[in-house]
């Protein structure tokens, strides 16, 4: 009988064992863009790096193009426990903190080298405003360059005046002001509707997301202005991740890293790729004329001024510490 019982106990062993040898953590992860989107390319590939070093351990169901959560509720699903993993747009939390909107200040950051100097300056700013809510950022995505979507040619951008235009952030919504628009914060989602209840008639957006709406459906001009190079990002609940084996939260990380600088790369390719997407399907695809570059100059220096006098010590040494990278 003992032994019955002895061999019983070693086979339970065994199982429990080899068991746990094969648990598996599946995480959901929430986006707000369709699945041929650069930002989504990116998320696939930490997707597979944290699967294939994981060997399974550690698997990531992505939800994209808002299926699951709409964008601007991602960040709070993450906070709250509703899914481990999402993907955010910083200029969407531009009424919060001056910090959030820095990149959507015209010219502040009009290329991708300045840009990455940016994120730089931010990165400590955005970590420290995140961990102290429960969540760690993984990723950066820069977003590629903006410009206007139009029904006519931009020229001097004298047309504006009392055009619907849609944009996505606070700060974005005060440029589209300043230029005359009648500017509305619309989500990515909703904005097919919107054209098509003449909600808007305009966006001001990257060559990217005319391509994620189809624009040329609805306007047959994109002007590009460069001008800014808002930045999305991974984040995932601390929660979550701290109850992982310190292996696994190695692998995240490490996958996390590396989604930065994929996306880097993928957001330049897909910023000329998608113009050319754009004139294929038939769009009238120029740049800015030195006239409205001006304007959106000048436009960007009374919203620093406006942006300085709204943010804190520690959003302002940001700022400097920018600046001294420039230099």
């Amino acid at each position: 009988m003992n032994k019955m019982i002895k061999t019983g106990t070693a086979v339970a062993t065994i199982w429990m064992m080899a068991s746990a040898a094969t648990a598996q953590t599946t995480w959901v992860m929430a986006s707000g863009y369709p699945e041929d989107s650069f930002f989504t390319q990116t998320i696939r590939q930490f997707i597979e790096q944290v699967e294939t070093e994981s060997e399974g351990a550690l698997t990531i169901d992505l939800r994209p193009n808002g299926e699951l959560i709409k964008l601007d509720a991602i960040r709070r699903a993450v906070q709250s426990g509703q899914i481990q993993l999402g993907e955010i747009r910083f200029g969407v939390y531009g009424n919060e903190n001056p910090m959030f909107a820095l990149d959507s200040l015209p010219n502040v950051a009009g290329d991708y080298d300045s840009a990455r100097l940016l994120m730089e300056a931010q990165k400590p700013w955005f970590d420290q405003e995140f961990e102290a809510n429960g969540m760690t950022i993984l990723s950066y995505l820069p977003w590629p360059g903006q410009g206007f979507y139009t029904n006519f040619d931009a020229g001097d951008g004298a047309d504006f005046a009392g055009v619907k235009l849609r944009i996505y952030s606070p700060a974005t919504q005060r440029m589209g002001d300043l230029l005359g628009f009648q500017a509305t914060i619309l989500p990515f989602a909703e904005i097919p509707q919107a054209f098509s209840t003449s909600l808007i008639q305009s966006l001001f957006t990257s060559a990217q997301t005319g391509n994620d709406i189809q624009a040329w459906d609805y306007v047959s001009h994109f002007t590009y202005t460069g001008s800014m190079h808002n930045k999305n990002a991974i984040i995932v609940s601390q929660r979550d991740l701290a109850r992982l084996d310190p292996d696994l939260q190695e692998i995240v990380i490490a996958a996390g890293n590396k989604a930065t600088e994929t996306a880097w790369e993928l957001s330049q390719m897909a910023g000329k790729e998608t113009a050319r997407r754009l004139e294929e399907n038939g769009m009238i695809v120029s740049e800015a004329s030195p006239e409205l570059q001006a304007k959106l100059a000048e436009i960007g220096v009374q919203m620093m001024e406006e942006w300085s006098s709204e943010a804190g010590p520690e959003e302002l040494a940001v700022l400097e510490a920018y600046q001294a990278m420039l230099e």
